[in-house]
């Protein structure tokens, strides 16, 4: 069960040829490697030319980008401050939030701090974005150049589909969590390798680079190692012989780095699960995050063939399109795989690509937005600790680095047949691929942050210890103001609410989103909804101080907001009238707070 190179066209295994061949060599890094490598990081610039030009927009998912760029900003300011990257009181005061527990980032926030500290949140989000994408095609063609396949371009065009498929650039605009998959190939490459010595020093790798991957993201190592799980089982069934040689010598590796990943992981994990602001389950229903069987065969809003209203209509949201492989591409996969099914690492790749693919489709299995009422194999997971957390749509990401393993290995074993047999399958490959080449993510624009927040003259109304309340206060799932002006000014402030998951109260560990309601952000937030000025007498005036004493506010702040405005008033009706100040409106509440 570890990875190896095809030397004939005899059928190939994982471990060694069916004939004897000499060994595989080791390739330098040359001019070739340079030009791929360069390829992706072009592409993957391209993708977010829409904020690198025009610094005012947002990535179409404003809110999940606030998001990131507040965790970037303070896994920076974690490094400078020498402070816990683990928790922070900087949003959801006076509680704070468990960083551990929501997607923190810090594998990309803390090697990304210099970035951060002299160019903003901004543009070290955006350097996150370019080097997950760019990143992950290139792991994925080292692992495939040095261990499955001869060809450079064969290897080239399996790491480019493994990094920017449609559901890695749809994730790519909102998720850095799900998109930073460069150290996946790694973890296989280790856990897989060929070669039974050098267990020790393997396991100790391996060890290190799980421990790393959970800084990157936890969904991605749930789903690696359970894809590495099933591959591993369905290669032993092809293989016996392979399986009963190195499942001993996989198994010291695995234990290795299980030593070395929970020594690293015991108090870190810990603090997600028990420590301060965690949290049980979910604050959704999961199982609504399914996946339309049509949308194997349709194309992603962010391909150049797409139909963003088609898309729209088969996927959970413009974030999830993680199987819209096109037309043509699954066909051509189903082809290959009838093409290379004597070897035992197709038959795995196949196995392994169609059960997250049936994974992904959740229950009951949904066909053209019809609901079949048929239960999916997702049901058997749905109950299971941990996979209930997991959204069913992100299983089809699995199959992104199985169809470019597939892919690699047919277009290097048709290029030894000659002109005649390479052209029509790079022919075949090109009109599968070329509908799903990605287009540059939507940006969209967003409200600039106040001049009195980000110039700095909030301070003189904020003492420390206290906060500043963007208006309305947002405590949910909506889009956080408060995260965005606390990133784009460096976590400069406290701040009330924000966009995480936390518990419902300090004895309910039940999930939610954000902080729980207060009844003064549920006023403010009706009149932001209805758009008119809801009743306000002595007990809203009364619950209005509770609240501000709660969140220890000092000064609200809304921006560019007009006299007429109905949550202005409102606030005006709570605490009394306000001052224009640069960018916005404020109200000094400290004489009412004390």
């Amino acid at each position: 069960m570890a990875v190896g190179r095809a030397e004939t066209d005899q059928p190939v295994r994982l471990t060694e040829p069916a004939v004897p061949a000499p060994a595989p060599r080791r390739r330098r890094p040359g001019g070739a490697d340079v030009l791929v490598v360069a390829g992706y990081l072009g592409l993957a610039v391209l993708l977010t030319t829409g904020q690198w030009r025009r610094p005012e927009r947002l990535f179409h998912q404003a809110g999940d980008q606030m998001l990131f760029e507040w965790m970037l900003a303070r896994a920076a300011r974690a490094v400078t401050g020498g402070e816990n990257p683990l928790w922070s009181g900087a949003l959801n005061a006076p509680d704070g939030v468990n960083l551990m527990a929501n997607t923190s980032v810090l594998g990309l926030g803390v090697p990304l701090t210099p970035v951060t500290v002299v160019f903003g949140s901004q543009a070290a989000f955006l350097v996150a974005v370019t080097l997950s994408l760019a990143g992950t095609a290139t792991a994925w063609y080292a692992l495939l150049a040095r261990r499955l396949v001869r060809s450079r371009a064969a290897a080239a065009v399996g790491g480019l589909f493994c990094g920017f498929a449609p559901g890695m650039v749809a994730q790519a605009g909102a998720h850095l969590h799900m998109a930073a998959q460069f150290l996946v190939p790694v973890i296989l490459a280790l856990v897989f390798r060929p070669a039974t010595d050098r267990v020790r020093r393997d396991g100790v790798l391996l060890g290190l680079a799980v421990a790393y991957q959970v800084f990157l993201g936890e969904e991605v190592l749930v789903f690696l190692a359970l894809a590495a799980g099933v591959f591993a089982g369905a290669y032993a069934l092809a293989d016996r012989a392979a399986a009963r040689r190195l499942t001993p010598v996989v198994a010291r590796r695995l234990g290795v780095g299980a030593l070395v990943a929970g020594v690293l992981l015991a108090y870190p994990l810990w603090f997600q699960f028990a420590g301060p602001g965690h949290y049980r389950g979910m604050p959704f229903h999961t199982e609504g995050y399914r996946l339309d069987v049509v949308s194997f065969v349709t194309t992603a809003r962010q391909s150049v063939a797409g139909d963003a209203r088609r898309a729209g209509l088969l996927s959970p949201n413009p974030t999830e399109q993680n199987s819209f492989l096109g037309p043509f591409l699954p066909l051509l996969a189903v082809l290959v795989v009838v093409r290379l099914w004597r070897r035992p690492l197709v038959r795995a790749l196949a196995a392994c690509g169609l059960l997250f693919a049936l994974l992904s489709l959740g229950s009951p299995v949904v066909v053209n937005r019809h609901d079949t009422g048929l239960p999916g194999p997702y049901r058997l997971l749905a109950g299971v600790p941990l996979l209930d957390l997991v959204v069913p749509a992100r299983f089809a990401l699995v199959c992104v680095p199985v169809l470019g393993v597939l892919l690699a290995l047919a277009l290097d074993r048709v290029r030894r047949g000659g002109v005649r047999t390479w052209a029509p399958w790079a022919g075949a490959v090109a009109a599968a691929l070329l509908p799903l080449a990605p287009t540059p993510i939507r940006a969209v624009p967003v409200p600039p942050v106040p001049a009195v927040v980000s110039g700095g003259g909030w301070r003189e109304y904020v003492p420390a210890g206290r906060t500043l309340v963007p208006v309305p206060p947002v405590t949910g799932a909506a889009v956080s103001p408060a995260m965005f002006w606390s990133a784009r000014t460096a976590l400069a402030f406290d701040a009330p609410g924000g966009y995480f998951i936390g518990p419902r109260s300090a004895t309910d560990p039940a999930a939610r989103w954000g902080a729980p309601d207060r009844p003064t952000s549920l006023l403010l937030r009706r009149a932001a909804e209805t758009g008119r000025v809801p009743p306000v007498g002595e007990t809203e005036r009364r619950q209005a101080v509770d609240d501000l004493r709660h969140w220890r506010a000092a000064a609200l702040v809304q921006a560019d907001s007009s006299p007429g405005d109905p949550v202005r008033a409102t606030v005006d009706a709570l605490v009394g009238p306000g001052r224009d100040v640069p960018g916005g409106y404020l109200w000094d509440v400290r004489p009412l707070v004390g």
